[in-house]
């Protein structure tokens, strides 16, 4: 599983700034108005080649009545699913009654605790940390945001509170994580019973009848299973109840739990953009992917399915291609035997470890081939690769300049690791480190 990190604090304090600044990306909205973060935002961060989940929590007030106590709410929801809290504070605000009266609350939570103060731009800010320090905690990490000041202390801070990873344990006698995930009323309970043989899971023509995951034990001719039935995941201005949120979160963390997710996808009504969506968390979360498309029965013809999906694929999955597709009908059952073995086949690719010596075999003749483009007037050089993990299968690269490789290159390599080596349905993350550096890594999906 995935650890969570919540970032918590009153309005304004800069949760979202840094949230964005975390994962690398502008996803969550940033202004200068107190309370623009209502609901909750997920994304997943990656430093020294560990993954977490990150949430973005609305402004925390104690004494808030009216919507800003359902925000409030919200922010207690992720503090209850948080492995570690990240507690920001506003440096140039200084010291409130608010902040010790949240401190306290986060305190009886028995979270491990990370504090930081946003806002020290200048030499005038800095010295105002010494006030914070009358809460009584050990380490407060003086940072800015904004400028990405001060961020690697609290990102150290952040990796060193974080549960203990038993990712890479052995095979021998390990289940197989299987997630089945996908939008509200795609299938995935009629699935789970059709595997089973038992009516295991509420099926309803009511969207959004499981909430809470549903673990089963499977053990069959390809593999042994675990498989977990999640709620469906929502677009989040239609989960508006605080209980569906809180499935959307479990969902959530039961793809970065699995080995391999399958995406269950309506095919009849057609893939959405959420499920395009859904698909790219379990890229993030470093999970193998199946594409289940169900309801294949109410088609005219087998031949209008696959047509129908085929062109649905090419529209809004392109970007998962290297996932492979089982057309299923989760009622009548017709494809359902090829789910649990494309599984395991997936699950096979993810945990496939090639050695240093055939990964700068296949990287030779690309350096000298097509090697990295020129950056600020000098050549980049790729010196050699290894593969640093598994689940997902990860390589670090050494290179003189890991800022002057372009995207573009990158996904070159990507795409040629792929072709060479398959890793069907696995999602792979490159690493780029500067010779004789130890934290230069830049990590890219």
């Amino acid at each position: 599983m995935l650890p969570l990190v919540a970032i918590v604090g009153r309005p304004n304090v800069g949760k979202s700034t840094l949230f964005n600044r975390l994962i690398g990306k502008r996803q969550a909205l940033v202004a200068d108005e107190p309370g623009m973060t209502r609901d909750r935002h997920y994304g997943t961060a990656i430093y020294e080649e560990r993954p977490f989940h990150l949430v973005d929590t609305g402004g925390f007030d104690p004494e808030a009545v009216g919507m800003d106590a359902l925000i409030r709410h919200q922010t207690e929801l992720a503090i209850d699913e948080a492995d570690v809290v990240l507690f920001l504070m506003d440096a140039r605000a200084g010291l409130t009654g608010a902040d010790e009266t949240m401190l306290q609350l986060l305190r009886k939570g028995n979270r491990p605790l990370v504090c930081a103060t946003n806002k020290m731009d200048g030499p005038k800010q800095q010295a105002l940390i010494g006030e914070f320090y009358s809460l009584g905690v050990k380490e407060i990490f003086g940072i800015s945001a904004e400028h990405a000041l001060g961020m690697e202390g609290l990102i150290d801070a952040i990796l060193d509170a974080l549960p203990k990873s038993d990712d890479e344990k052995p095979d021998e006698d390990e289940r197989i994580k299987l997630a089945l995930i996908g939008r509200p009323n795609a299938g995935k309970s009629a699935l789970l019973n059709h595997l089973i043989g038992s009516e295991r899971s509420i099926v309803s023509d009511i969207p959004g009848t499981t909430r809470d995951p549903v673990d089963v034990e499977l053990d069959v001719e390809c593999g042994k299973f675990q498989v977990i039935d999640t709620a469906g995941i929502r677009r989040k201005k239609r989960s508006g109840a605080s209980l569906e949120k809180l499935a959307v979160l479990r969902a959530l963390r039961a793809v970065g739990e699995a080995d391999v997710a399958c995406l269950v996808i309506d095919s009849h009504a057609g893939i959405s953009a959420q499920d395009s969506r859904i698909a790219n968390l379990t890229l993030e979360a470093g999970c193998g992917l199946v594409l289940v498309y169900n309801k294949s029965d109410l088609f005219d013809t087998q031949a209008d399915a696959r047509k129908q999906i085929t062109q649905l694929a090419d529209d809004h999955l392109s970007f998962v291609t290297f996932a492979p597709g089982v057309t299923i009908s989760a009622i009548s059952g017709k494809g359902v035997h090829r789910v649990l073995p494309t599984a395991a086949r997936v699950h096979r690719s993810c945990s496939q470890r090639i050695s240093t010596s055939e990964v700068n075999r296949w990287l030779g003749p690309i350096e000298e081939v097509q090697p990295p483009p020129a950056h600020n007037g000098r050549q980049v050089r790729l010196y050699y690769a290894t593969q640093v993990k598994t689940r997902p299968p990860s390589f670090l690269f050494s290179t003189n300049d890991p800022d002057g490789i372009p995207s573009s290159y990158r996904r070159f390599l990507h795409n040629r690791l792929r072709e060479a080596f398959k890793f069907e349905g696995a999602p792979l993350r490159l690493f780029f480190r500067k010779r004789g550096k130890d934290k230069s890594d830049s990590p890219s999906g």
